[in-house]
C-alpha cells in the first residue's frame, strides 16, 4: 500500500498569529524547464483562517485537484500575488538568482498592496514574516526564513505552490499555440524526449533557456 501523502499544517502560521503577526508562505515553479519563465507566489491567509480540505504539495496534485483548489483558495485568502523571472533574467544570472527575483516581486507585491496593509491593522497584528520553500536564499534580498519540503508542510506555501503552477502552466499552454511543435501543452517547458526531439529539429525558441543542457548544446552549432 502507497504511503499516504504529507497534509501540510497551520502549526507555522498559528504561531506567527499568536505573535500578532501575518504569514506570507512563499513557493516557485519553475526551475527545472528548458522554456519559460520562474513563477513564484505569495499567498497570506487571515489570522485563524480555516484551511481549504485538500491543499497539499502541488507536485502530488493533477492539474484538476490544482484547478479544483484554487477558487477556495482564492476566497480564503487575504492577499495573493504573483511575480516572475524572466527566460533573460534566468540566462543573464542563473536559475537560483532569478528565482529569489521572483520571490522578492512577489513579495514586494504583497507588502506594498492596500488590502495587505488593511488587513493586517484589521487583524490586529503588528508586523508580518516571510517563509519560503526550501532554504533560505540571501539574493531575495528580504527578511525570511525557509522551509525545507515547505509545500509539504506548511499550509501557506503549499497554497502559494498551487497557485504559482497553475499560472505558470496556463502560460505555458498560451505559449503552446504560438509555438506548435515542443508540446509545450503537454510538458509545460520540461525536458521531455519530445521537447527535446523538437529542440533538435525545429531549433530553439526566444523561450528557450539558452544556458541551460539541450539548448546550449544546440545554440553552439
Amino acid at each position: 500500500m502507497a504511503a499516504a501523502q504529507p497534509r501540510p499544517n497551520l502549526k507555522r502560521e498559528e504561531a506567527a498569529w499568536s505573535r500578532r503577526r501575518l504569514l506570507i508562505g512563499v513557493d516557485e515553479v519553475g526551475r527545472g524547464p528548458l522554456a519559460g519563465p520562474v513563477v513564484a507566489a505569495a499567498v497570506v491567509f487571515p489570522a485563524w483562517t480555516v484551511p481549504v480540505p485538500g491543499v497539499r504539495d502541488s507536485k502530488t496534485l493533477s492539474e484538476n485537484q490544482r484547478a479544483e483548489l484554487l477558487p477556495g483558495i482564492k476566497a480564503s485568502a487575504l492577499l495573493i500575488t504573483v511575480a516572475a523571472a524572466s527566460v533573460r533574467e534566468v540566462d543573464r544570472y542563473n536559475i537560483r538568482v532569478a528565482t529569489a527575483l521572483a520571490m522578492r516581486r512577489a513579495v514586494a507585491r504583497t507588502c506594498a498592496a492596500k488590502i495587505f496593509k488593511d488587513g493586517v491593522r484589521r487583524s490586529g497584528a503588528t508586523s508580518y514574516q516571510v517563509l519560503i520553500d526550501g532554504l533560505a536564499m540571501r539574493e531575495c534580498g528580504f527578511k525570511h526564513e525557509g522551509l525545507v519540503d515547505g509545500d509539504a508542510l506548511c499550509y501557506s506555501i503549499a497554497a502559494a505552490g498551487i497557485v504559482a503552477k497553475q499560472v505558470r502552466d496556463e502560460l505555458m499552454h498560451r505559449l503552446a499555440v504560438r509555438y506548435p511543435g515542443y508540446g509545450w501543452e503537454h510538458n509545460v517547458g520540461y525536458g521531455t524526449s519530445e521537447h527535446c526531439d523538437a529542440i533538435d529539429s525545429l531549433g530553439p525558441t526566444r523561450h528557450h533557456r539558452k544556458t541551460f543542457g539541450p539548448v546550449a548544446q544546440i545554440s553552439l552549432f
